[in-house]
């Protein structure tokens, strides 16, 4: 069944743009989700960056051709990942390497800045266990995130920037960081929540 929340329904939009043809609609796409699929790839390859990048760049030219074959029966990015995750396999196969498939969260700085948001290891078993589990779930969420936000809640949260330094690297106003931060946060909380059905708000609040 196909879903048709406004993030589908503008995925879908996005897709058939890209399918006729549209270059402004391919530029879009392109500086959207290559970077996501880098990072999402990356953390595959132990961190590999050329390898991530002939990854992506192979599953990109999949990507153009396919195109018009979306349906949005998930969102861009899962339809995205599951392709680049076969182009991954492939190369791995050409090349007799074993891929990851059980990704660190120290290797994903998304997940690190969320996790920072739920507060410090308090060094109790339990609590360690339970950022464990956190960190799983929230791995898959930031994934599913527009890499604006993701970027964003790493140099608030992870790096520690101020707003003033944020604005600086992201090269927007300081009025532009708040709001960019704010709908980061409300942008997690809901994918999350659609995700996993659960409220996140022991993780972000």
């Amino acid at each position: 069944m196909k879903e048709n929340t406004p993030q589908v329904v503008k995925d879908r939009s996005l897709a058939a743009d890209v399918a006729a043809g549209d270059q402004g609609a391919f530029d879009a796409f392109f500086k959207e989700y290559f970077p996501r699929l880098f990072r999402f790839t990356l953390t595959r390859v132990d961190n590999n960056a050329d390898l991530a990048e002939e990854i992506v760049q192979r599953t990109m030219c999949i990507v153009v051709r396919k195109m018009g074959s979306y349906r949005g029966e998930a969102l861009l990015f899962t339809w995205l990942c599951q392709i680049c995750r076969n182009e991954s396999n492939a190369v791995f196969r050409e090349r007799n390497l074993q891929i990851r498939e059980d990704v660190p969260v120290e290797d994903h700085p998304g997940v690190q800045a969320a996790l920072e948001l739920a507060g410090a290891d308090d060094g109790r078993p339990e609590s360690a266990q339970r950022r464990d589990e956190i960190a799983r779930f929230v791995r898959v969420t930031l994934e599913h995130l527009p890499s604006r936000y993701a970027r964003a809640l790493e140099l608030k949260y992870v790096q520690g920037y101020s707003v003033k330094e944020i604005s600086a690297s992201l090269s927007i106003t300081e009025k532009a960081v708040e709001s960019t931060l704010s709908r980061a946060r409300v942008a997690f909380k809901e994918r999350f929540k659609s995700i996993w059905d659960i409220d996140p708000n022991f993780i972000v609040d």
